[in-house]
């Protein structure tokens, strides 16, 4: 679904820049429930997002600095923009580090796959912000770790300490 968007700021508690969707559209790809999308920008590749509630009725999709800068965007800018459905199985790529990990590691994995949607994108997204495949792997490693230590709880201050001292040791 393409609709021509403009780059907006909210300025509130939080600041962020982002795209308006169109209510037609976000009810036409949302009416099974599933708010992620694969979100096109001015024909450039596409990225991973969710629709989000302003709360007075309309939706948005959120451009963090680093898309904006990565696809030359500004405030007040128009552009083309074409949204359809993410049937991808996490809602956003998985690096191919941590795919590796899961595959080894069973009980890791079935903690890992209980958690919810949020939860396996957040974890997903440190790993895939990380520059260097050899880090990426001991963050799926760490991460694996800690589900199995908590029972598959996750407690993100424990497991940011622990990422503090991999990080140290590699």
């Amino acid at each position: 679904m393409k609709y021509k968007g403009i780059v907006e700021t909210h300025v509130g508690k939080v600041y962020y820049n982002h795209v308006k969707v169109p209510l037609d559209i976000y009810e036409k790809i949302t009416a099974d429930g599933n708010k992620r999308v694969l979100c096109y920008i001015d024909d450039h590749d596409y990225f991973h997002a969710g629709l989000l509630p302003t709360g007075d009725g309309t939706y948005y999709i959120i451009l963090s600095k680093d898309r904006m800068k990565q696809l030359g965007l500004s405030v007040d800018q128009q552009m083309s923009v074409k949204i359809e459905k993410d049937k991808s199985k996490y809602g956003m790529r998985m690096p191919e580090e941590f795919q590796e990990v899961l595959d080894t590691d069973v009980v890791g994995t079935h903690h890992f796959e209980k958690l919810t949607p949020g939860k396996k994108r957040n974890l997903i997204h440190m790993i895939a912000n990380t520059k260097t495949p050899d880090i990426r792997i001991v963050k799926a490693l760490t991460i694996l770790d800690h589900l199995k230590a908590n029972d598959g709880k996750i407690d993100f201050k424990l497991l940011n300490e622990a990422m503090k001292v991999k990080n140290r040791k590699y």
